[in-house]
């Protein structure tokens, strides 16, 4: 949704990930798919890959990007173009994969559902650093790329999670349930 393989000459390894990478006119047509409905969820694995595992050239570095972190401010960049609107991505990432998994209790805004929540704001164009990686890799292949969202709060289960980028490291996560089959 994002790169292409023009990319490669400068991220080299650092996006090398499977499917790999494509085309400009890929690209183009993957986030068509996006807009009218032929692509139902957006996700994203988290491969936190040594930096040095991403060395080597495309053929010997490891697939994977360790993406999580940047894939909301990633799709809201989609939104600021108009590639989709706000409450679509919000389908996308929230709403679809909730219906489509059948998560108990999660990807809504509802009485008796988990509070996950992020909260977004647009702002001044920022460039990502590897400085602000939370991952234990310490790196991303989003590193030099211009932003025009942060993310200020995130909520998990009702827990405020992150607080004007301040972690609170005493919350964790709960295993999520799927709707039982009748």
């Amino acid at each position: 949704m994002y790169f292409t393989n023009d990319d490669y000459a400068t991220k080299k390894g650092l996006i090398k990930c499977n499917p790999s990478i494509k085309t400009a006119a890929d690209r183009t047509e993957l986030r068509r798919a996006l807009a009218d409905g032929r692509i139902e969820t957006i996700g994203t694995d988290h491969a936190p890959h040594l930096l040095s595992q991403k060395q080597g050239g495309c053929a010997k570095a490891t697939s994977g990007m360790p993406m999580i972190q940047f894939s909301l401010i990633t799709m809201l960049e989609l939104v600021r173009e108009g590639v989709i609107s706000m409450e679509h991505m919000v389908d996308l990432m929230a709403h679809n994969p909730a219906k489509r998994f059948e998560i108990d209790n999660r990807g809504f805004i509802r009485e008796g559902f988990k509070a996950d929540i992020a909260i977004v704001q647009p702002t001044e164009a920022w460039v990502v650093s590897n400085e602000i990686v939370e991952s234990k890799c310490k790196w991303t292949p989003m590193a030099g790329e211009t932003f025009h969202w942060r993310v200020l709060h995130t909520f998990c289960n009702g827990q405020h999670l992150l607080n004007k980028g301040v972690f609170n490291t005493e919350i964790r996560g709960e295993q999520i349930t799927f709707r039982k089959k009748k």
